[in-house]
């Protein structure tokens, strides 16, 4: 088995007496889609907020490549080859496709200036690889669909080497063939090498795209499991109760026919 780009070993995160991660550890390999599941409250955007170095783990080990890390600001994730997508896509309205790619990491000129037009150029190659027909690159991003705001969030992501994504709701808010769009985009990261953590509420979106699923429930891992392994009522049972159903082990257990 190839090493995991990423692994999360006993890891805790404390506010004063409260422990909203309580030892967790998992994994993610490359070309590998991992759901990351549980109600508000569960400890998962927590747990992705230390890996993407939004938070500081209170304990625990995050390994990356093997190699164990401390990352205490975003700067530090990406430089290891991680990126987050979050819910609100963080673009800003006013500015187009190139600018928004380029927000906080600007291209420049041998001389100091801004290089518009290799950033122009850079993005509508980025932009090209995830959707052919993305024209409007000049057009702010408030007068854009959801779906192209969305492919905009992940060429950002993408263009700087990103070996690992976290992918927080990504098609909350979208519509059906929008929603259709960006599972197409997963899947074709996923077939570029390219591990994600995808956080989401809908179990359709998980049971379409994911490899694995594990479960958060009062800050602990209450499951993980290849998706042929459990069924919707599984991981609503997990999600619900903590726990799976009674007769999961017997289903799971019996010989195949």
């Amino acid at each position: 088995m190839s090493q995991p780009l990423v692994e999360m070993i006993d890891v805790e995160k404390h506010f004063g007496g409260v422990r909203a991660v309580d030892h967790v550890s998992l994994d993610l390999c490359a070309g590998e889609v991992v759901g990351v599941l549980g109600h508000n409250g569960a400890g998962k955007s927590c747990l992705m907020r230390m890996l993407s170095g939004a938070m500081v783990p209170s304990g625990g080990e995050i390994r990356i490549g093997g190699e164990a890390v401390q990352m205490t600001s975003p700067n530090d994730a990406r430089d290891r080859g991680i990126e987050t997508i979050y819910q609100t896509l963080a673009l800003a309205d006013h500015l187009d496709a190139p600018a928004n790619l380029f927000l906080g990491r600007e291209l420049k000129t041998r001389f100091g200036n801004l290089d518009d037009t290799r950033m122009l150029r850079e993005a509508r190659t980025v932009l090209a690889r995830l959707n052919p027909n993305f024209k409007n690159l000049r057009d702010p991003v408030s007068s854009l669909s959801g779906g192209q705001r969305q492919v905009i969030a992940i060429a950002r992501a993408i263009y700087f080497d990103t070996k690992i994504l976290i992918m927080d709701e990504p098609t909350a808010a979208l519509g059906p063939s929008e929603t259709a769009m960006v599972a197409d985009l997963i899947r074709q990261l996923r077939d570029e090498g390219i591990g994600i953590f995808l956080v989401s509420h809908d179990m359709h979106d998980v049971f379409d795209l994911c490899d694995r699923v594990v479960v958060m429930n009062k800050g602990r891992l209450v499951g993980a499991h290849r998706i042929d392994e459990v069924t919707k009522d599984d991981v609503l049972s997990l999600i619900i109760k903590g726990e799976l159903p009674a007769d999961w082990s017997a289903r799971n257990l019996a010989p195949a026919l």
